[in-house]
């Protein structure tokens, strides 16, 4: 089913609540190494990555999150940890349209100091697999509206030098092939109030990915910035570069979550006092119009 472009802004309570992220506060709820984050917006109900597969499910029934009513499963980017729970996500009656950039089905590999390559491509479902499952499979290369004035970014530009987007990761098991992930994107949501960003992993840099969806909306704000932003082994430069960009970007609220890494945590506090909350699962976060 296609939809004709909405230009308007999601004017019912929008509410995020965090599915799988590293840390957990609840004795009946489990964290792991993973990323997903359950949207209801204007009256749709979106899964943002589904995590690393060990306790989507389990949380979500735990904080009554009926994922098996999702319109729409969008995923960051073709890594495990965001995109393992696809396979129960996409095991129901109710089968929602999945958004995603084709390089996410590429096999992907990590490897670090000498150790043995690692595969953390998409497990479980491969491209024919999501086809079967799903409604409809989005391709987001570009722009995208996949709910009334909520986007993806589709392929992010790269300009900031400071912002290293590589890292130990490959297309092929020898480790010799560099994977650009261009699949990397990022959700918005637009509400009268300004923009709130929903980050995957931010390979492509948060300063990349902020500023290009200022360009896409150069008359909104940054109202709020949820998720990873990819801190966790930044050099100095890249952290006190980033906090000055962020800090021109003035965004109301930031919830670092799962790749942003603690010490990035800690800086982002300090510079931003009042306007950091923790991200843990189960965090709802509610925004009204």
């Amino acid at each position: 089913m296609s939809r004709e472009p909405y230009h308007g802004r999601a004017r019912s309570p929008l509410s995020l609540t965090v599915l799988s992220d590293n840390i957990v506060r609840e004795p009946d709820l489990l964290g792991e190494w993973g990323w997903s984050v359950w949207i209801e917006a204007a009256g749709h109900r979106i899964l943002f990555d589904t995590g690393a597969g060990r306790v989507l499910e389990h949380n979500a029934r735990r904080l009554n999150i009926p994922i098996e009513s999702a319109d729409s499963v969008a995923l960051s980017h073709g890594h495990y940890d965001h995109t393992s729970g696809l396979v129960g996500a996409l095991s129901r009656d109710q089968r929602p349209e999945v958004w995603i950039h084709p390089a996410a089905f590429r096999t992907k590999f990590a490897q670090r100091d000498n150790a043995p390559p690692r595969f953390i491509g998409l497990a479980g479902l491969n491209e024919e697999g999501v086809r079967m499952r799903a409604r409809r499979v989005h391709w987001c290369e570009r722009p995208a509206e996949i709910a009334p004035g909520v986007w993806l970014t589709g392929e992010i530009p790269r300009r900031n030098e400071f912002e290293d987007t590589g890292g130990p990761f490959f297309l092929d098991e020898a480790c010799r092939e560099p994977d650009p992930l261009a699949d990397d994107q990022a959700l918005w949501i637009e509400t009268p109030r300004g923009l709130v960003v929903v980050l995957g992993c931010c390979h492509s840099g948060v300063v990349n990915t902020l500023e290009y969806i200022r360009q896409l909306r150069p008359q909104s704000r940054i109202r709020a910035l949820i998720g990873g932003l990819h801190l966790v082994r930044a050099t100095r430069e890249r952290m006190q570069r980033t906090l000055e960009a962020l800090e021109r970007l003035d965004p109301e609220l930031i919830v670092p979550a799962h790749c942003t890494g603690w010490r990035a945590t800690l800086e982002l506090a300090a510079r931003f006092p009042g306007r950091v909350e923790e991200s843990a699962v189960g965090k709802v976060l509610r925004f009204e119009p």
